[in-house]
């Protein structure tokens, strides 16, 4: 009997230990440039991170991706805490600095920053994660971007674009993605295609992995103006046959 309760709770074990478990790390905060004044720093995090189901090493170096791609460090090796906490405090300097002793007011003095971050889903052996980053300094509005992280779910290891194909496959690339967005645009926005520089639309490492091909994100101001804000093209697996490794 004893026997077979120790390989029940062995295979409960293994099943747990195989089953990908993440949490999200969130802080908030709203401070007031002065008291009783309506200028305010807004600031947000919401960061999902990998917490099981993988072997550690490999989830300490998704985790430390994340960390170092959401806060733009290149050392991740402190915690995402530590990471987050820090961020904020200099960010609060920055913006006492930049604000704080002014004898003159002078316009927007409230700035926002926004920072989430989430699995987006696995395809065969990779794992999407999608990044947005949102800041307001004043002016006409704020910047918003996307970044797409994809990671080995085995290693744990953040995969380059040029891994997945063969050398020299950024110029027929480059040619089926403006193909792409132009179909695109001459379909939903025709009236705004030729607002995209296409010359500069070439794939540019930020991309995600599906069952329907490959997508690549541009950022505002990137390949068109504002006004167009984020650029997505796909590429079928069809498409991206004859380049893939």
């Amino acid at each position: 009997m004893k026997k077979v309760l120790l390989i029940a709770s062995a295979l409960l074990l293994l099943a747990s230990c195989n089953r990908f478990g993440t949490r999200t790390y969130q802080d908030d905060l709203v401070m007031p440039l002065a008291e009783a004044s309506a200028d305010s720093l807004f600031f947000s995090i919401s960061l999902e991170y990998a917490t099981g189901g993988m072997l550690i090493p490999a989830m300490d170096r998704m985790n430390s991706a994340i960390i170092g791609h959401a806060f733009d460090v290149e050392d991740a090796s402190a915690t995402l805490e530590e990471t987050a906490v820090r961020y904020r405090e200099n960010l609060i300097d920055e913006y006492l600095t930049e604000n704080g002793d002014q004898e003159e007011p002078h316009g927007v003095l409230t700035w926002e920053d926004q920072i989430t971050g989430s699995f987006t889903g696995d395809y065969k052996k990779w794992k999407n994660y999608s990044l947005t980053y949102y800041s307001f300094r004043g002016g006409a509005h704020g910047i918003q971007t996307l970044s797409q992280l994809v990671f080995d779910k085995k290693t744990g290891e953040l995969i380059p674009e040029a891994s997945l194909f063969v050398p020299d496959y950024q110029e027929p690339l480059a040619e089926l993605l403006k193909e792409a967005i132009r179909q695109s645009m001459e379909k939903e926005y025709p009236e705004l295609l030729s607002l995209v520089e296409m010359q500069e639309v070439q794939p540019n490492g930020n991309f995600s992995l599906g069952p329907n091909g490959i997508q690549w994100v541009f950022q505002p101001y990137e390949v068109a103006p504002y006004a167009l804000e984020t650029v997505m093209a796909t590429l079928s697996w069809e498409q991206l046959k004859p380049y893939l490794l």
